[in-house]
Formats: structure tokens, sequence, C-alpha cells
């Protein structure tokens, strides 16, 4: 195609895309200007009203952008304005057209049309290839008229009609050598020939054109990436391998070669052997596998089968690393600073270059330290732009998130849509502060639970919004006053209590979040009670989990202050009246013992007489659930305790045990591995046919000579004599 306009020498390019752009192709000459990028046409105040055309360095439409500047030429676009095709795209679609290219492809003996296109496109060499394709396209165009009416059909007509409007305006203005680079299929339509009978006249194409329906649209320049390019990321003309046609683009010569060395680069980077011997076997291999099969030049198949046999060793593993690296590729492009941004994204780009977060389409881990101020303003950015649906970064499960803490980790990976995402958040807020200020405090209004607005509160002091705080906990304390449930208070609790505790990490204020708390703790104790008569089981167990994160919630805000002691004893108090049902009883008697608030007698008094024989066995093992779920310790460090077990479950029948058997396994599933090791142990102990000897038999493949060396490097360790 540049050989075509080199020859041509036009004096006006049209391009296929949006006329709402044109103002921006000067900024596809700016030094900074980096492919792959995108045209973006959003429909302000629409969240989801957004279309994109991507152009990467080797797409013609950016070739022909930049034959023009460095020609001196104007450039523009000619297709149907954005404000009609998004005003047209809300409505549904019926058939659709099928691919032109891949029907000639598969016309002529191929199963993969981006393979049909290097062999009779790319390795054609000089321009003489478009009337060829131009006749072909013809033809398909033909076929599918025939075929009846689609929705990619008419709105193509309404398309085509405005190229030809376009085309006849510059005329008009004295142009006398127009380059239209555009799509194959359109071109039978813009040369008068598109098929059977006359070229449309230009009143045919006004009447097709008036009344077409319209919203505001406005244009900007995004960085894209190579991923978003192919197939799957949903852009349907992209290209399943845009890394192997930027570097089919950039090799000058040896295309083969030079990127089987990339291959082998990719490869040793990884610590994988990759000899000049293995690249030069590849190059043969492929060379050999395109000489039998008849192409002019081994395709990215050749050289995929080539790495896969000799570079990879066969290995499905390596080979998917670089189709990632190489064949798609990981490349975000850049837009320059005077890209026309909503105040928001301006405020994003700024935040990153003052912080040196730079976006990168590949994820990355970030450790980040909040006692250092730079790494804290990091950690404020992050959780605003999660609050205002901008997921730049992902919080690592059980290590970020979390305010007590002065460390978090995040993965970061920016994709495209997040520009599009920050227009749509630009609703909220002109920077990122005011914006995620502005959305808590709508999710306030609008949260339908109490522990939903206590995570909120939560989420707050993690983005340090301190303006939107006040008007959270109104939130939460009218939610708290009018919630009558004791178990939506005690989930909403945790959160709270945390926020409220480790504000001070932060450099908030956490005095008025623990008044809150406390007068959820007091309602809590009261209401317990009654919240635990007739429950079922799923639901004794789900109340059971609820007191587990109350209690340690309460005992966090025990150490806040007078006020949140006084609520520990309260709580205390509260669990003290509980004596059913089974499962919340033992539990309530292990956070008591736990708590030093019952004494290892006055636990075995209970357990004994829970596990009585008078005690139907279900709720017996209910009652052991509770009371040892978590921990088995007791059980390894008071006998008293394993013999009450011990003798309940030694006087069970069969069909008895079988039925507290799921119950028992749920407990004894939660020791830990040595836990479960030393009451096993300690419960051989109690009968006297059991000795130490038997209960080491797992032992009895102990290799003596090897324990030796062993023992030695120990006692070495330990400074002790051998």
């Amino acid at each position: 195609m540049r050989t075509a306009l080199a020859e041509l020498r036009p004096d006006l390019v049209l391009i296929e895309g949006p006329p709402e752009a044109d103002a921006l192709v000067p900024l596809a000459g700016d030094a900074e200007m980096e492919p792959p990028v995108a045209l973006l046409a959003y429909v302000p105040g629409e969240p989801g009203q957004a279309a994109f055309w991507p152009f990467a360095v080797f797409s013609p439409e950016w070739q022909a952008i930049q034959y023009a500047l460095g020609a001196g030429i104007p450039a523009r676009f000619c297709d149907l304005p954005a404000a009609n095709q998004l005003a047209m795209d809300r409505k549904g679609r019926s058939r659709v057209r099928t691919d032109p290219i891949g029907e000639l492809a598969s016309a002529a003996g191929y199963d993969d049309a981006e393979r049909w296109w290097e062999d009779v496109v790319e390795h054609v060499p000089g321009p003489a290839v478009f009337g060829a394709i131009a006749d072909a396209m013809r033809t398909l165009r033909d076929a599918d008229q025939q075929a009846g009416p689609s929705d990619a059909g008419l709105l193509d007509t309404v398309r085509e009609a405005y190229m030809r409007k376009t085309l006849r305006g510059a005329a008009r203005e004295g142009y006398e050598r127009i380059a239209v680079v555009c799509g194959a299929w359109h071109v039978p339509a813009l040369d008068g020939r598109a098929g059977a009978g006359p070229a449309p006249t230009a009143a045919a194409d006004d009447r097709l054109l008036r009344g077409l329906p319209k919203v505001k649209a406005a244009m900007t320049w995004v960085p894209w990436t190579y991923g978003r390019l192919t197939f799957a990321s949903g852009y349907g003309a992209g290209v399943r391998s845009p890394g192997w046609y930027d570097h089919l683009f950039a090799a000058d010569d040896h295309p083969v070669e030079r990127w089987l060395a990339k291959v082998a680069a990719v490869l040793r980077d990884e610590g994988l052997p990759a000899s000049p011997a293995h690249e030069i076997e590849a190059v043969r291999l492929a060379d050999t596998l395109a000489a039998m099969r008849g192409r002019p030049l081994a395709g990215l198949e050749e050289v995929t089968e080539a790495t896969l046999a000799v570079l990879c060793e066969g290995s499905d593993v390596m080979l998917r690393l670089i189709q990632s690296k190489l064949v798609v590729g990981e490349r975000l492009g850049a837009v320059p600073a005077a890209t026309p941004m909503v105040p928001l994204q301006r405020d994003v780009h700024d935040q990153q270059r003052s912080l040196r977060l730079r976006p990168r389409p590949e994820p990355a881990e970030h450790d980040l330290d909040l006692r250092k101020p730079n790494d804290l303003a990091r950690s404020h950015l992050l959780h605003r732009l999660l609050l205002i649906g901008v997921p730049w970064g992902t919080p690592a499960r059980g290590r970020s998130g979390h305010i007590g803490t002065f460390r978090e980790t995040w993965q970061l990976a920016w994709r495209p849509d997040l520009d599009l995402a920050l227009i749509e958040a630009s609703m909220w807020g002109s920077t990122v502060a005011s914006a995620a200020a502005a959305r808590a405090r709508s999710e306030a209004a609008a949260a339908g639970t109490l522990d939903a607005l206590t995570a909120l509160t939560e989420r707050c002091l993690l983005a340090d919004l301190g303006a939107a705080l006040p008007d959270v906990l109104a939130a939460v304390r009218e939610r708290a006053a009018l919630d009558t449930d004791v178990t939506h208070l005690m989930a909403a609790l945790p959160a709270l209590v945390r926020a409220a505790r480790y504000g001070d990490v932060r450099g908030t204020d956490p005095a008025r979040l623990g008044e809150v708390a406390t007068e959820m703790i007091t309602r809590i104790c009261a209401g317990l009670p009654a919240a635990t008569a007739s429950l079922d089981q799923d639901a004794e167990r789900q109340l059971r989990d609820r007191i587990d994160a109350a209690h340690g919630a309460v005992s966090l805000l025990a150490g806040l202050d007078s006020g949140g002691r006084d609520s520990q004893e309260r709580w205390l108090a509260a669990l003290g009246r509980l004596y059913r049902p089974p499962l919340i009883a033992g539990r309530v008697t292990r956070l008591l013992v736990d708590g030093e608030r019952l004494t290892i007698d006055e636990a075995a008094g209970r357990m004994s007489r829970e596990l009585s024989a008078g005690v139907p066995a279900a709720a017996a093992a209910g009652w052991a659930e509770g009371f040892l779920s978590g921990s088995g310790l007791l059980l390894v460090h008071d006998e008293r305790l394993l013999r009450l077990a011990d003798a309940w479950l030694a006087g069970l029948d069969a069909e008895t045990f079988q039925g507290v058997l799921p119950a028992l396994r749920r407990t004894f599933g939660t020791f830990a591995p040595p836990e479960r090791r030393a009451i096993g142990e300690q419960a051989a102990r109690l009968s006297d046919a059991a000795t130490p000897a038997a209960a080491d038999s797992g032992y009895d493949d102990l290799d003596p000579l090897r324990a030796t060396v062993a023992t030695r490097t120990v006692l070495a360790i330990l400074g002790r004599p051998q």
C-alpha cells in the first residue's frame, strides 16, 4: 500500500474511520505517539456507549496517516460518523454477513484465512494485487446480496453511502488524486461497480442518510495492546498474531531467521537452553516445511512447528510462552500529553507519573510499604480507582486490603478499556479523590445491607477518603438503628472494628468509628439470646461463624480504649447466658475458656453433662463440634477432656457412630496435622493395651544409619556434644 501511495502521489488521503477524528490526525505524528493505539468514540454520561478503532504500526490505515503527514497532504476519515454508528448500535442484530476473506480462503482450499492472505497478498510484490482483490470482492458482494438482507449489509449500505458522499465533497473541493484506504469489501461500492445495476446517485445517498439516529459523541486517542488486537479480545477485525505481523513489517530481510532468533532469546531469558545450533536447525526445518507445502516463504504455521519441534523440544508449555510473548506480543501503546482527555484521565496520568507507577499491559506485582509516603500515596490511588470502577490493581489475596498492616501487595495490569472506564467514571468528579468520595457517598445512600455499609467504611479508610467518611458513618448509624436482625449487626461489626482499631495506621481518627461499633455491640448483646432460638442446622452453623467473627472484633476493640473494654465485658456476659442450641453452647464454652472466663474444671463439668449417656448423640456431637472446632490443643494438654471425649465415643453403638461421623470429620478436619497426631498419641496412652512403642509403629521403616547422620548434624547446629 505504501508503494501504491508513492506511485499515485495523491493530494488527499481518505481513510475508513469516523470523521469526528479528523482533528486528531496531527497527533499521530507526535514523537510521543507509539502504536498500538486506538481511536475511542464515546457518549459522555452514557456508560457502555463507546466504540474503538485500533491501529497497529502495520495497519494500512496507520501507514496511510503517516504517509499523508510525511507528504504534507491532508488525511481525513470518510466513514459514517461515530455519532450515527453509536446510535445505530443500540438496535438488535439478526443475520450477520460472512467473512469475505474467509470465503476466498475456503474457495482456494485454505482452512486459515490469515494464511491465505499472507500467501496470496502479502508475499506478492507491488500494488497489482489490488485490482484482483476488488474483482473478488465484487463477486462475493453479489453472492451476499442473493442470500438476503442482513443487519451488517444494511449498515454497510449506509456507511458506503456516506463514503461516496465524502468522495463527492472532496472532488468538489478541487482534489484530483484522491486515495481511499478502506476494507476490501467496500471497494466495489466506491468505484461505482458494486454489482448489477447502476451506481447509486448522490440524491439516493442523501435520501438514505437523511434522518439517521444520532447521539452526542466525543473522540480521543487511547493506548491499545497487541493482545486486544486478537480475535479473542472481541475486536472483530483483529488478527490472531499481531506480534508476528509486526515482526514481518519491521524485518527488512531474513524474517524467518530473525524471528527464530527472537524465540531463542525469549527462551534464554526464562533460563531455558536455546543455542545457535538450535536456531539454525529450526530455520532449516521451517524452510523445508514451506517448500513441501508450496509456500513462497515460511509462515507462522511453519515457524511455530519448527519452534515446537526444535527449540521447545515438544513442550506445549514452552510454546504457550512464545505464543504470549511473541506471536501475540506484550506491547502497550502510548499517546502524547497533548491528547484530549477528560479531567479525571488527566489526573490519573499525572499521578502515575508523579508516583512513578507506569502502566504496563503485562501483570506485575508491587509490594507497598505504607510507612513510606510514596507507597502510601500509591495505595490510596489504587484503592480509589477500585472504588470508581477502574480495577488497574488487584490486591493479592491474604496480603492486601487489610488496614491493620503496613504492607500491601498488588498485581497491576493496565488494559485499554480502563481508559473508557475512566471516562465513564468522570461523572463522579474531575479528580480521583473527588470522584471516589462522590461514589462512596452514592454507594452509602444506596447500600442494601448493613455489612455492605461497614465494608464501604473500611474501603473509605483504605482509600483515605476522609471527606466521604462522615456521610458513610451516618448511613451506618442510621441503618444499625433500624436493623433489628442481630445476625446483620454481627456480620457488619468486624469491618467496622478493623477500621476503628487500625485507622491510625493510615492517619485516620478512629474515635468516631469506635463509637458506632460500641453502639452496635450493645444492641447485639441485647438481642443475642433471642437470636439463638429455633435455628435449623444451617442457620446454627452460620450463627456460630458470626459469633466467632464478632468475638474477634470485640477483642480487637478492647485494646482501643476503655469503651472497648466495657464492650468486651458486656459481650462475654452475653455469651455466658447462651446454653442452647448445642453447637452454639459448645462454641461459647470454648470462647469463655479461651477468654479465661471459665476454668478448665468448669469446662470439664459442662462437657461431662453434654456428652453424657442421656444426651442424644446428635446434640452431643454438635456440642463437641462447637467446643473443639478450630483447635484441638485442649485435648492435647488436658487429659480429663480427652478422657471425656474418648469415653463418649467408645460408648456409641455402630449405627449412632455413623450418624455423628460427619460432625466428627468436620471437627477434626480443622485441626492441624501435628494436633491430630498428638491427640492420637494421647488417646493411645489412655488404654493399657496400647504402649508407646505401638504408637510409634509408623516409623518401622526408619533407616538407623541415615538417622544417625541427621542427628549428628542437628547436634552440631545446636552446639551439643555428639
